[in-house]
């Protein structure tokens, strides 16, 4: 019988148990609802609501219940309607009526939101400490790549020379955002809605204040309306790994290229790439493809909680049993790229050569011919169009601007001297970007963002 069935006359339909049930996937949240109900338990003793005989039985039999779930000893009930009847019943089961007791001054309503609180507090702390790990390795590349100069791009083009070190920090700063909001998004998680009950507070006189210590949570929910039926916390954690997974699919979009023979920048490890099972030559990056394809199923995850949020009156609704599955999957995927995407890097060797030789074509030095006029007084739109007409006519002779001739620079200006061989120079052009967060301060970022991680 369900534990709500006082006021129904009939068994609800077989298809609907189905429906409603939700033990398939909130299974995973039975510590935290434990830990709830034995904070709720002696609460309730504690303020004379229950007596210290049901809380200590109430204690007993939850502990006995969670070990034997750990242990693999007690089986779920596929038929329970969640994990919370679930232990409540089988609490009863073996208590009699001290389980029954528990649920007093209490509804599932705040009981299921403390549960999804205490997991997602739980849980996405282990997160910002992969993506530490992550960082480090990024910062160990950076450091042997500090020198390797590279192409830098902007609409897949080859714009100005930077460096590979250079490269890989852009992504540093991606990821030390990324820790920022995860810390941002448990913030907000922690707050403690148990105590709201269905949605108008109770009439026990229940400390709210103690089951918060208990719980170690930093406050109370301040309006029992509200703190059923909010899931900004959700939100705030599945928008904090979609923006994560995004910038890991970017990095993946790169990874691709860059191993692509077209560019050969990198070379993955065999331990972290596949093969064709018809074309033995093929070495394909399906961690960084599968990365960049699982980008979308979080994305999916955050529009579902969006969706589901945007039109539900308070307090709480049926459809917010739709928030658990979302926020679930967003978090396991995320931990699954974040495991198998920092060795992928750790272990991926750079290709100097080539980085430097695709770097001495595609005139991304054009910039720096064009400095090197206006530095000798010439205005910079003048100087713009004389190195646009210089590199024209370098794709005219199959030339580039380090091999054209001297006269063929003296004959758009007088300006130009022997100066503009060392001026365009791309290692040159690099030193020469000292600027705060150019690509002539790796090292520095790389110091500054140690200094950040120790802080973190």
């Amino acid at each position: 019988m369900k534990l709500w069935a006082g006021r129904f006359k009939k068994e609800v339909d077989s298809r609907v148990n189905d429906f409603n049930s939700s033990i398939s996937f909130d299974s995973r949240m039975y510590k935290e609802d434990i830990e709830g109900s034995i904070a709720h338990a002696t609460m309730l003793a504690d303020c004379g609501i229950i007596s210290v005989e049901d809380r200590d039985l109430i204690t007993a039999g939850l502990e006995r219940i969670g070990e034997e779930i750990s242990a693999g000893e007690l089986e779920l009930d596929p038929e329970a309607e969640d994990i919370h009847m679930f232990i409540e019943a089988e609490l009863t089961k073996r208590i009699g009526d001290a389980g029954k007791r528990l649920h007093t001054a209490r509804s599932r309503n705040d009981q299921v939101a403390v549960d999804i609180h205490l997991y997602l507090k739980k849980e996405l702390a282990n997160i910002p400490p992969m993506i530490k790990k992550l960082i480090h390795v990024l910062l160990v590349k950076a450091e042997q790549g500090a020198d390797m100069v590279m192409p830098g791009y902007t609409h897949l083009q080859r714009a100005q020379p930077i460096t590979f070190g250079h490269h890989l920090m852009a992504y540093v700063q991606m990821f030390l955002r990324d820790i920022d909001r995860f810390k941002d998004a448990l913030k907000r998680i922690d707050e403690m809605p148990l105590g709201s009950g269905a949605l108008a507070g109770t009439t026990y006189p229940i400390n709210r204040e103690m089951t918060r210590k208990l719980l170690n949570f930093k406050r109370v929910s301040a309006n029992s309306l509200d703190g059923v039926s909010d899931r900004d916390f959700c939100l705030d954690a599945a928008y904090a790994m979609s923006v994560l997974m995004m910038h890991l699919s970017r990095f993946s979009e790169e990874i691709i290229l860059w191993c692509s023979w077209e560019f050969k920048f990198i070379e993955l490890d065999d331990a972290f790439s596949t093969g064709s099972s018809i074309m033995p030559q093929k070495k394909n990056p399906d961690i960084a493809e599968l990365v960049r394809g699982k980008t979308g199923r979080v994305y999916g995850d955050l529009t579902t909680l969006l969706t589901m949020m945007k039109g539900l009156p308070l307090a709480y609704n049926k459809d917010m049993q739709e928030d658990k599955e979302a926020v679930f999957d967003a978090l396991d995927t995320a931990k699954m790229c974040l495991e198998v995407f920092t060795p992928m890097i750790e272990t991926m060797r750079p290709l100097p050569e080539n980085m430097r030789a695709a770097a001495a074509k595609g005139f991304i030095n054009a910039t720096d011919c064009a400095d090197y006029l206006v530095k000798k007084g010439m205005a910079f739109r003048d100087a713009y169009k004389i190195t646009g007409e210089l590199v024209a006519e370098c794709i005219d002779l199959s030339l580039t601007l380090e091999t054209l001739p001297l006269e063929n620079y003296k004959r758009k200006t007088e300006i130009f001297d022997d100066g503009i061989y060392q001026a365009i120079s791309l290692e040159k052009c690099v030193k020469d970007r000292g600027c705060i967060g150019g690509p002539a301060t790796v090292m520095n970022q790389i110091k500054q963002a140690k200094m950040l991680l120790e802080e973190i």
